[in-house]
Order: C-alpha cells, then sequence, then structure tokens
C-alpha cells in the first residue's frame, strides 16, 4: 500500500520484480518407441532409469537371443542427465493386457458342506513297467511307429472357458535303459509330455515324477466325476457317474493296444461344482509377455513366469469378517522365495466398505479412442483411481453388507463369494497366473539395432504402424503434455513410413511452438550421401538430424550394439541442460562428447564434416584423444538465418514456454495498465536471467498503452511485443598468422 502524503518529508515504495509464478514445471523430452511391457498408447512420466524399468522394463529374449529395444538404450541416456521423460510405448495392432480370474469358495463352517479339495492322480511303476518298459521299450519313437506309447488325457472341467470334453492323444518316448533307470526316464518322459501338453491346450493339469511315479494334480479344487473305461479299440469318451459331476482322466496304453484306465480322485465340493467368480484382476501393463499361465513346476514355480510378469495369492481369508489378502508376487519367483511386490490387506467385495477392494487398488483404465483419426484422445473410465502399479480390479461378486448389526453373517451363502484360499497352496488356480494379453500385429523375427529395415524396425512394419500418428497427435496437446524434445529411436528417415512418422513430428512440435525434434536419416551402413538428401528434403527450425551410427556399450547384456545417433544425442541434449542452459549448444567439447559411445560407424574426415554440415546434417566426428562428438549444431531450416541454430531455437523454446506459462495467470484479469505492469514484472526479471547467463545481447518488452490501443482492448486483447537478440555461438575460430622480419614492430 502506497504511505499517504500530507506534510513534507521522503516517501519510498518496494517494487517487487523477484517474483516469478511457479507456472511451469519440470520439462522434458517425449520418448516414442516399442518397450518391453507398459502401458501401450499412453503417456506416462518417469523420472529415473530404475521408474523406466520397473514401468517398461529393459532386457528381454527374442528367439535364441536377448535384446534390449532402443527405447530402453535412449531413456537410460537422457535420465543420466534429465529428471523427467515422458514415455509413449508403441504396440500395433489389437494388443491388451493380461488378466487373472479369481474363484470364489464355500466355508464348511459357515455352510455345512464338506471343504473343497483338489484332484490328483498317481500313476505308479506297475503300468510304467507294462506300458512303458520291456520289448516295447525304446531310445527314440515316432507318432506312427511301433514302438510309442500313448498317453490320452481326455476330460471336462467345471469352468466355461476350459477345455471341456475334448481329448488329448500324446505319443511318448518308452524311455531306455534298464531297471530303475528305465522307469526314470519313462517317468520323466510322460511327466514332460504331460506338461507340454496341458500349456499348449489350457489344461488345469500339472504333472511330476520319482524313479518310477508320475503324479498328476488339478490346478482347480472341486469334485472329479469317475471315469468307465470305454470300450477297446474306441476313441474314449468321458462317462460321468453321479449327477454328471465333470471330471479329468487318464488312459494309458502300449502299442499294442492294451489300456488302462484313471482318474483324478480326491476332489470334492460342498454340493455343486458350479465356481463362481470373486473378481478379476487386469494388468495395466499390455503384451503377450505379462502372460504368466502353463505349467507348475517343482516349488509352484511358473515355468512361464519371467521377471516382467506377475502372479497373484489369496494370503489369507477371516471369512467370518469377509475379508482377504491379496498379493502381488512377481511371475518368475517361489513358493520357497516369495518375491512380493505389493501387499493388500483386510480386502472386502463390500462396496459400501473403506476396505472395498476397488477403492483401494483402482479400478479405472485409460482407452485410446478414434486411433487413426486427426484427433484421437484417451478417455478414463472406472470409479476409482488406481493405486497399484500393476493391476487394476474388476469386481464381479459382491458381499454388500456382509455383516450385520450385530457383527454376524447376514446371509450365509455370501461367503461363496470370496476368494478360493487353501492352506499351504493359496496361489489361485493356474498358479496365481494371468493369460490373456497380446502383442497384436509382431513382424518374426525381429529385426533389432544394425538389422532393422524398411519392413522390420524391432517388430514394427512402420508403414501400417498408426500407433506412431496416435502417440504424436495426443502428445500435441501442449495443455496436458510439458515436453520440449520428441525422440523417435529406431524410426528412421529414409525407411518406408519412417519419413512420414518424422515429418508428422516435426509438424507437431511447429504446431506446438515449443518443442524439437531430434531425427535419425539413415539406416546403418548408408553412404553419406544417403543422409545429406534425406536432410535436403526437409526445411525446419524445430529438428535436427544427425549421423553416422554409434556403437554403444549394453552394460545390462555384456556386449557392444549399434544404435541410431539418436539414442545418445538425447543424452547430450540433457547435458547440456544440466550443465549450462538450452540457449547454449549442445556440440563440441565442452557440451557435446558421447562418453556411452565406443565408436562412431564412420570415422569423417575434415571434407566428410563440411559436407554434411553444408547440408544441415550434424556429424559425429572422431578425434584421436578426445573420442567421439558432435560437431555441429544445425537445424534442418534452409534459410540461412539465426533459427538454422539449434541454440537459438531452443532458446525461443524456453523463452515462449515460460512466458506462455506465465500469462496464464492473467487470462480474465482486467485489462488495464495494473495487469500489464505484472505482465511486465513477469517477463523482464526472467529475460535478464537469461541474459545475465549468456543467452541474449539485448531484449526489449513493449506492453503498454502505445500497443494495448482502446480498439484492441475493446477486442478483449492483452497485446505485448518481445525484442530479443540471441547470442551466437562461435563456430568458426579464423586466427591470422603474420610472419614478419626482423627488426618489425607489431601492430598495436
Amino acid at each position: 500500500m502506497a504511505e499517504k502524503i500530507i506534510s513534507p518529508g521522503v516517501f519510498t515504495n518496494e517494487i517487487d520484480q523477484t517474483f516469478l509464478p511457479s507456472a511451469i514445471g519440470e520439462i522434458g523430452a517425449a520418448l516414442i518407441g516399442p518397450t518391453v511391457k507398459g502401458p501401450a498408447g499412453i503417456p506416462t512420466v518417469v523420472t529415473s532409469y530404475s521408474e523406466f524399468q520397473a514401468r517398461f522394463g529393459d532386457t528381454f529374449k527374442s528367439g535364441s537371443d536377448y535384446y534390449q529395444y532402443f527405447t530402453s538404450h535412449t531413456a537410460r541416456e537422457y535420465l543420466k542427465h534429465g529428471s523427467k521423460l515422458t514415455v509413449v510405448r508403441i504396440l500395433d495392432g489389437s494388443y491388451g493386457g493380461a488378466s487373472a480370474t479369481i474363484s470364489s469358495s464355500v466355508d464348511p463352517a459357515i455352510v455345512g458342506g464338506g471343504n473343497k479339495h483338489t484332484a490328483s492322480l498317481t500313476i505308479a511303476g506297475p503300468i510304467l513297467s507294462a506300458s512303458f518298459i520291456g520289448s516295447h521299450g525304446s531310445a527314440s519313437f515316432t507318432p506312427t511307429g511301433g514302438s510309442e506309447v500313448k498317453f490320452v488325457f481326455t476330460g471336462s472341467i467345471n469352468r466355461s472357458g476350459l477345455l471341456t470334453d475334448s481329448a488329448t492323444l500324446i505319443y511318448v518316448d518308452s524311455g531306455s535303459g534298464v531297471g530303475a533307470a528305465a522307469l526314470t526316464n519313462a517317468a520323466l518322459n510322460l511327466k514332460n509330455a504331460i506338461n507340454i501338453s496341458s500349456s499348449l491346450h489350457n489344461l488345469p493339469i500339472s504333472a511330476s515324477s520319482d524313479v518310477n511315479v508320475v503324479g498328476l494334480t488339478s490346478s482347480i479344487a472341486g469334485n472329479f466325476g469317475v471315469y468307465t473305461s470305454p470300450t477297446q479299440g474306441v476313441t474314449p469318451a468321458p462317462v460321468f457317474g453321479g449327477s454328471q459331476a465333470v471330471g479329468n482322466f487318464v488312459e494309458i496304453a502300449g502299442h499294442s493296444g492294451s489300456m488302462t484306465s484313471k482318474s483324478l480322485g480326491g476332489g470334492h465340493d460342498f454340493n455343486t461344482d458350479t465356481f463362481k467368480e470373486s473378481f478379476k484382476l487386469h494388468t495395466l501393463s499390455d503384451g503377450e509377455i505379462l502372460n504368466s499361465v502353463g505349467p507348475i513346476g517343482t516349488n509352484n514355480v511358473l515355468e512361464s513366469g519371467s521377471k516382467d510378469n506377475l502372479r497373484w495369492e489369496i494370503g489369507s481369508l477371516n471369512q467370518k469378517k469377509g475379508t482377504f489378502t491379496l498379493l502381488l508376487r512377481r511371475g518368475d519367483d517361489s513358493s520357497k522365495r516369495k518375491q512380493t511386490l505389493e501387499t493388500w490387506n483386510n480386502l472386502t467385495l463390500d462396496e459400501n466398505s473403506t476396505n472395498y477392494i476397488s477403492k483401494v487398488i483402482g479400478d479405472q483404465v485409460w482407452t485410446l479412442n478414434d486411433s487413426g483419426g486427426t484427433d484421437p484422445y484417451l478417455s478414463l473410465a472406472g470409479d476409482y483411481p488406481n493405486k497399484s502399479k500393476y493391476v487394476r480390479v474388476e469386481v464381479i461378486e459382491q458381499t454388500v453388507d456382509y455383516l450385520d448389526e450385530n457383527g454376524n453373517i447376514r446371509v450365509n451363502v455370501a461367503s461363496a463369494s470370496l476368494p478360493l484360499f487353501h492352506s499351504g497352496s493359496n496361489s489361485g488356480s493356474f498358479g496365481g497366473s494371468f493369460s490373456g494379453g497380446s502383442d497384436g500385429t509382431v513382424q518374426h523375427p525381429k529385426n533389432f539395432y544394425d538389422s532393422i529395415t524398411d519392413s522390420n524396425s524391432q517388430g514394427l512394419i512402420l508403414t501400417s504402424a498408426t500407433e506412431y500418428e496416435d502417440a504424436i497427435n495426443i502428445l500435441g496437446n501442449q495443455d496436458e503434455y510439458d515436453i520440449n524434445l520428441v525422440l523417435l529411436p529406431g524410426v528412421i528417415d529414409n525407411q518406408t513410413g519412417g519419413s512420414s512418422i518424422i515429418t508428422k513430428a516435426i509438424d507437431m512440435c511447429e504446431d506446438r511452438g515449443d518443442c524439437f525434434v531430434i531425427s535419425d536419416p539413415t539406416l546403418y551402413s548408408a553412404a553419406l550421401t544417403t543422409a545429406t538428401t534425406e536432410a535436403k528434403t526437409r526445411d525446419s527450425n524445430y529438428a535436427a538430424t544427425y549421423w553416422p551410427w554409434v556403437q554403444i556399450s549394453d552394460a545390462d547384456l555384456g556386449r557392444n550394439r549399434w544404435v541410431p545417433p539418436s539414442v545418445v544425442v538425447a543424452g547430450m541434449y540433457a547435458f547440456n541442460d544440466k550443465v549450462a542452459h538450452e540457449w547454449f549448444a549442445p556440440a563440441g567439447l565442452n557440451r557435446g562428447t558421447l562418453d556411452s559411445v565406443v565408436q562412431a560407424e564412420r570415422k569423417l574426415s575434415h571434407s566428410n564434416r563440411d559436407t554434411l554440415y553444408d547440408s544441415n546434417v550434424n556429424p559425429i566426428a572422431t578425434f584421436p584423444t578426445s573420442g567421439v562428438t558432435v560437431w555441429g549444431q544445425k537445424t534442418l531450416q534452409k534459410k540461412s538465418s539465426a533459427l538454422d541454430r539449434v541454440n537459438v531455437r531452443r532458446l525461443l523454446i524456453k523463452v515462449k514456454k515460460f512466458i506462455a506459462s506465465s500469462s496464464r495467470f492473467l487470462v480474465f484479469e482486467q485489462n488495464n495498465a495494473s495487469t500489464r505492469r505484472r505482465f511486465l514484472n513477469i517477463v523482464n526479471p526472467f529475460l535478464e536471467q537469461v541474459q545475465s547467463n549468456s543467452g541474449l545481447n539485448a531484449f526489449r518488452v513493449v506492453m503498454d498503452e502505445s500497443n494495448n490501443t482502446p480498439d484492441v482492448v475493446d477486442r478483449n486483447v492483452l497485446y505485448g511485443q518481445i525484442f530479443v537478440q540471441p547470442t551466437r555461438t562461435a563456430e568458426f575460430i579464423v586466427l591470422d598468422f603474420t610472419v614478419q622480419p626482423t627488426g618489425a614492430t607489431f601492430p598495436e
């Protein structure tokens, strides 16, 4: 408040020009490309490489070798120095996440029936001896030969969507050797064949073996019927007793055709084999790698389990209170060494409870709409935010008002909706695994690193990968996504389909006016002229390109890999901004050295560098004592001006982004002198700071009555003008050496 002036004296006012509103948060790059796991098509912010690994994975196996996507290499390089990265995972076609259905149970103490038991079967020595050993034994077999043993698995189980009333015929090598060794080989061969068939046909069955015993166990508890042997030579078919209870049955026969029938027994229900579905878990990530369903080995190990997928477990169940515990475990753990990722205690299926499972874990899912269109967008369905990092919940059977006012169960059968729990084996049906995940359209085998081609870039066909365009369109919303750099490792300008994706990214950055594209001009082993030709087809100061490819060390896999320049240049930009500012040139020996690079694909001569730079391609040079270094900072703009340099374009991006974000607070304020002063008090201190840090030689900001005339004000416009003189970089150092005769004087 101004002081009241009545009598003579000295009066002072305070004008605070240090206030900069917190209008602009941390800004980082956007990274678009395939990853091992993670939500596809959903921009996701990570702030460290360890967080990237947890959400999107790193190494994976493809065929017989292990790889990483360019995306994870780029994330590692950038996050060495950057602190924020917006990642958009790319999957093509009809991809999707995995899910698991948690079945319900019945408590005998409440309902009055018997508990559920898992059915099992032991195939002991005499059967193995008769069918596998002796004159029929052989070290090899063919499906039509005379030395094989036939194993028939037939049955139906009480879960819709799984195998029903069908038969699986398995030809098993009868084994070799004599005595105990022969029996051991026979049992092992039969066990392996059963587990492989179970995985292929989605059967809820697993086998184990000992010296002369094969044990079969169903992974679903319940009542399994009694099998009646079929007529000799007739294809087996299940015949049920009692109330047509469903079951799992086994037939074993030698090549002579004699058949022995066995049924899985010991399974029991209260009064029905009909399972309810309690709730479902859906992975937040997408892709086939999320599937962990399959054979179950020793110590409850999932043979399809990995560090990148999950399994679930009902840790405890309190039917008197209607509560239970859910554990999410890593897919490659075991019952002896559990690796619990998340534990959720005292969950209920009662929507009126504060511990309702959907409220606690979350049930929201993002959906991409208008994919492939001009304006794709994301919509969010579900009532409760996702608090789990791995799954969302879909409740099928609720237990609303489970307890009455006296603390008693309101309806006895309500407990039947609670999740199944069996002590000692409480990791759920199919070992608590997930299934149904899909990668969509993938080109197999996938081509990686220096082997990527037009038609196969890390398994993607770029000509049909509309997901790249969707990702770019979504990132075009600058109100939602605060980015200053766009990275597309694996998308190459001279690839069929790659050029149009890069064009789309540059157009998006030009429309936003506040971000920049790093592009790659050529595939590996391309000629220098190919790089210059690709650069000449473009004209934009919102993009820069670099050449040639470089080799980096993959510390995770212990080998060297060839990667396109954008993978390492991204990290160099982050380093430049960390040690200096965006308006400094990301090039040269001080800020452009690529420490993680082993070697460049080609050692460029001075003439090579001249040819590249003249075509707006930034050379990656190799110097004997300084290593591999970025030796240029041109944008792809053809016309010579200040904006044909990367540091100037990025200076303007920084200034525009700050001023636009800060000025947002003035929208809908009164269009008068007070509001104009507020604007000047925001912008002038910021530009003074940029000037003091060598970003500007001079500047001037005008927002007063001279440019806000009455007609402008009447149009509801607040008009400002900002004049800047960017600091130029010293790219060419010219030194004149003059040789003078003895006695000559040096010029002053």
